[in-house]
């Protein structure tokens, strides 16, 4: 069983909840949609440049100034 389907929401509300974001968004969709997909991108690319910072300062050599 699906973690959604566990929640309560069904077949039926993912229907009528994807009918109402169709008329709010309407000939924008395609627009928000890419939106999104840009704004994930970069939020990737920010955790992988967060990530990669993280492994040079466990592997740089420690000074012991």
């Amino acid at each position: 069983m699906s973690p959604l389907f566990a929640i309560g929401v069904g077949p039926v509300e993912l229907v009528v909840v994807s009918l109402v974001i169709l008329l709010l968004f309407g000939n924008r969709l395609p627009s928000v949609m890419r939106s999104m997909g840009k704004g994930i991108t970069e939020f990737k690319k920010g955790v992988a440049g967060i990530e990669d910072d993280a492994d040079k300062e466990k592997t740089a050599p420690k000074s012991n100034g």
